[in-house]
């Protein structure tokens, strides 16, 4: 059966739908944002759900975003950590980071939640260095797509054996898909880049689940 954009759009509803069930306060979050000014171009609730999943399942206690935006992503995988955990949110804009701030801690997550105000690839360095290496659970990508390919190497060396790798926007955007040609869209092809890095990374076990606009998962190996 051929997928057309109307069925796919039914697809996302229905996963939303199904598995993406939202308190009141998430539900509303991004109407708000918008109300503020923000770009609405958060993560789906299906995908905050996958997120909120994937963290469990690792058993995350450090957590690592780049792009905050206005706090939906963050909250969805700050709900998953692990007793005593944190994550470190990464957002250049400071309307974001504000209101990101204010929604953290409306949702009970201020404690557990350090938002960071940069971009990511000035503020992920300095995280290697004061973290150490090998030290993180969780890297969810969300930010500037054509600076994909830039993040992955501090990513690799933050993450632990047995830590995931998550980046939004595997097989496309609001103005762009993974089909396009190379040489047009700088953000399709940072996300591209940074698909094919990883998977040709043997420190890396790695999979790109199919669900909105796509997310790529990837797991550090053991003993690499």
């Amino acid at each position: 059966m051929d997928m057309t954009p109307e069925r796919w759009q039914a697809t996302c509803s229905y996963l939303d739908d199904v598995f993406g069930v939202e308190d009141e306060r998430m539900s509303s979050l991004m109407r708000r944002a918008v109300e503020a000014g923000l770009p609405d171009i958060a993560v789906s609730a299906s995908v905050g759900r996958l997120l909120l999943l994937l963290v469990k399942i690792t058993g995350a206690r450090t957590i690592i975003e780049v792009g905050t935006l206005a706090g939906y992503s963050g909250a969805w995988l700050a709900r998953g950590l692990a007793p005593g955990g944190r994550l470190i949110t990464i957002e250049p804009v400071d309307l974001h980071a504000d209101f990101a701030q204010r929604e953290f801690d409306a949702l009970g997550l201020g404690e557990c939640v350090e938002l960071r105000r940069g971009l990511g690839l000035d503020v992920l360095p300095g995280l290697v260095s004061e973290l150490g290496e090998s030290s993180v659970d969780v890297v969810f990508l969300d930010a500037i797509k054509s600076e994909y390919p830039g993040y992955f190497p501090h990513a690799k060396r933050l993450l632990r054996p047995g830590g995931l790798l998550i980046a939004d926007n595997a097989l496309g955007g609001g103005d762009w898909w993974i089909d396009d040609p190379e040489g047009v869209n700088e953000s399709r092809d940072g996300a591209d880049r940074l698909n094919r890095m990883v998977a040709a990374d043997e420190q890396f076990d790695a999979a790109c689940v199919p669900i909105r606009e796509g997310v790529l998962v990837a797991r550090r190996r053991a003993g690499r």
